[in-house]
């Protein structure tokens, strides 16, 4: 009995992960092709490359997509939880949305937070590098070329933001215990670096946003046909009247 009761604990558990890993997959694929779409909506129309030119266009476009696919799931994957714990709340036997479980909402912000890291520091600065990229002075031309240069400049990077990062700490908090932290890389490095560009996102939305508004309501004024029962008649009137009779001092007045 405690045999069997082990394979179906086993079982169980696969069936789950095999659930939950085809769910993130048709959820990210969706997130995908819509965020492929919008990218070609915006796209510039380029003419006619080189099939090197043309790969790395290719290259930068997948990774592009990609990382637009997950600042999207990123975004989303609050409201989802809260709907989707909603869901649960309203419907506690239901067998078709017993998926919609804590496991999967999880792992989905497991995912999230991976890929943000991984795109934010690794996906994003390659494309825009090796977009840009034209390989070594002396070197023979290619799409090796241009990845040797691409990882020299996102090594450079790396060693810059490094740098900028020991001297802020050492700006701030001079602990010894403190800059020693920051070799541990993945649980205080990166979460600390993607809190201070987060961080800088959020001041930027804070500068641009009532620019923004101010702008989107003056063009909305713009469009907006002002309603016939909030026109003032008297001023109509009026403006009619001084056309009239600018007309009749025009047909009175004497020919030269």
């Amino acid at each position: 009995m405690e045999g069997q009761d082990e394979v179906s604990a086993r079982e169980q558990h696969f069936h789950s992960q095999v659930r939950e890993s085809t769910i993130c997959f048709l959820l990210f694929a969706i997130l995908y092709i819509v965020s492929y779409f919008i990218i070609i909506r915006y796209k510039r129309k380029s003419d006619e490359q080189e099939d090197e030119d043309a790969v790395v266009n290719r290259i930068s476009l997948f990774l592009s997509t990609f990382t637009l696919a997950v600042s999207a799931g990123a975004v989303l994957l609050l409201p989802f939880s809260i709907i989707s714990n909603e869901i649960l709340l309203a419907f506690p036997h239901n067998y078709y949305i017993q998926w919609l479980n804590g496991s999967l909402i999880h792992g989905l912000w497991n995912l999230a937070s991976l890929f943000s890291n991984l795109c934010l520091f690794v996906l994003m600065p390659f494309a825009f590098f090796f977009l840009e990229s034209e390989g070594f002075a002396g070197l023979k031309k290619g799409i090796r070329a241009r990845i040797l240069e691409t990882l020299v400049m996102l090594l450079l990077l790396a060693l810059l933001i490094l740098g900028m990062v020991w001297v802020a700490s050492a700006l701030i908090d001079s602990d010894a215990a403190s800059m020693e932290s920051l070799y541990d890389l993945w649980e205080f490095y990166l979460p600390y670096l993607y809190s201070c560009i987060s961080l800088m996102g959020c001041l930027l939305l804070l500068l641009c946003t009532p620019v923004g508004l101010s702008r989107m309501f003056t063009v909305m004024g713009q469009l907006l046909v002002k309603p016939a029962i909030l026109e003032d008649l008297d001023e109509q009137i009026y403006m009619i009247t001084l056309e009239e009779e600018a007309l009749q001092r025009r047909l009175h007045a004497p020919a030269f």
